[in-house]
């Protein structure tokens, strides 16, 4: 499970033409679940996204997370992250989870985000056409693989 985790002052979500929904001062939340994701990589990765401490503080050091800033979370899926480009110059995705295993997983990160840690989290429509627009605030993006952890 990867996630593109960009801190923004600003963004909005519109999926198949329907807006999603909008916020200020958060994180846009890129989610990419490959085959053998299970529910301890959403655990794991959905708790290193509410506690990533990349927001500044009084001192502008960045030592905030986004539940210390009372942020919230657009959180979108995007199997594209899970793209090889060893041959040629057309990605394979064959590394991508399909519709069985990610949509639960996407949903399970969604959830664990809402109840376990309490942020609003405004989330796109899975396998939609979606446009994500945002002001990165920094610009600060950190990658992180679930799989990468040890």
């Amino acid at each position: 499970m990867r996630v593109v985790i960009q801190r923004a002052s600003r963004a909005s979500l519109t999926a198949d033409g329907t807006f999603r929904g909008q916020m200020e001062w958060g994180l846009v939340v890129l989610l990419g679940i490959a085959e053998g994701d299970t529910e301890e990589d959403v655990q794991w990765l959905a708790r290193k996204t509410a506690q990533l401490r990349i927001f500044n503080d009084e001192k502008g050091v960045m030592n905030k997370s986004v539940l210390d800033i009372g942020g919230k979370i657009m959180l979108v899926s995007q199997f594209t992250l899970h793209a090889s480009t060893r041959k040629g110059n057309r990605p394979s995705y064959i590394k991508a989870a399909g519709h069985e295993l990610a949509v639960p997983l996407y949903e399970a990160f969604a959830k664990r985000l809402r109840d376990e840690y309490k942020l609003e989290v405004i989330t796109g429509i899975f396998g939609a056409h979606m446009e994500v627009s945002l002001t990165n605030d920094g610009p600060v993006t950190i990658l992180i693989d679930s799989k990468e952890k040890w």
